[in-house]
């Protein structure tokens, strides 16, 4: 049995609808569906959201390949805007802390120059 029937059927056992187990997990409800269809194999964040979510161990659908540190797929089909939109609302709502570091290092990188200007000027006037 492939994990996206093993998902229907575990889900529609516990009556929980499409949309309810998206708002609980956090993934959107078009990546849901298409876990359920088989159209994609779910990432392992996938797998450990909806298992913890589902009280179920899904480990065994986790395959060898797909278990290498620090491998990104950045295969992009962009098929519907609001989908688009919709992806990365959910990437920045899971990530934000992670982004506003970056943000927080790039600013402190790019304006090195005046922030220790600024700090010396203010350690002179003292």
């Amino acid at each position: 049995m492939e994990f996206g029937e093993r998902l229907k059927e575990l889900r529609t056992s516990l009556n929980c609808s499409q949309k309810e187990l998206a708002e609980k997990t956090g993934l959107t409800i078009r990546t849901i569906q298409r876990i359920e269809n088989n159209e994609v194999k779910p990432s392992l964040y996938s797998l450990k959201i909806i298992g913890e979510t589902l009280k179920t161990d899904f480990s065994e659908f986790v395959k060898q390949s797909q278990t290498k540190p620090y491998e990104f797929n950045l295969t992009i089909k962009i098929t519907d805007m609001n989908q688009l939109f919709s992806d990365i609302k959910t990437l920045i709502k899971n990530n934000w802390k992670i982004l506003l570091w970056i943000v927080v290092i790039i600013f402190a990188l790019s304006n090195y120059a005046e922030i220790k200007n600024g700090i010396v000027e203010g350690w002179n006037n003292k």
